[in-house]
C-alpha cells in the first residue's frame, strides 16, 4: 500500500481591491475607450460600444458622478452635441485598474 501523498499547502495571493466602479463591463468599455481616445462623443460610444442610448446614459453618467468622466453638451448646427473625456481622476483610476490587473495576471503565471 502506498503512502498518502503529502498535503500540499495552497499557495497565498492577494486579490486586488478593484475599482467596482470601473471594474463593471460597460463602464470598463467606456474608459478603455477614452484612454486612447482624448474624447468621444455620446453616438461615437455608442457605436464603439454595440449598445443602447440608456445604457451610454446610465453608465456615463455614474462615471461623471465619480469624477472619472467630463460631459461636454453643446450643438452642431441644430443638433445637440455631447462629448465625453477621462478626467485626471478618471486616467489614475484606470491606471490603477490595470496595475490590478496586471498584478493578478502575475500572481497566476507564478511570475
Amino acid at each position: 500500500m502506498e503512502a498518502p501523498a503529502p498535503r500540499r499547502q495552497p499557495v497565498e495571493t492577494s486579490i486586488p481591491d478593484f475599482d467596482r466602479l470601473i471594474h463593471e463591463k460597460t463602464r470598463l468599455a467606456i474608459v478603455s475607450a477614452l484612454a486612447v481616445n482624448p474624447t468621444l462623443t455620446f453616438n461615437e460610444m455608442k457605436a464603439i460600444l454595440k449598445t443602447t442610448d440608456g445604457n451610454v446614459s446610465v453608465h456615463t453618467r455614474k462615471l461623471e458622478e465619480a469624477g472619472y468622466l467630463s460631459c461636454r453638451k453643446s450643438f452642431e448646427g441644430r443638433m445637440p452635441k455631447t462629448e465625453y473625456a477621462l478626467t485626471a481622476a478618471g486616467k489614475r483610476a484606470f491606471e490603477k485598474y490595470i496595475g490590478h490587473m496586471e498584478a493578478l495576471i502575475r500572481a497566476t503565471r507564478g511570475a
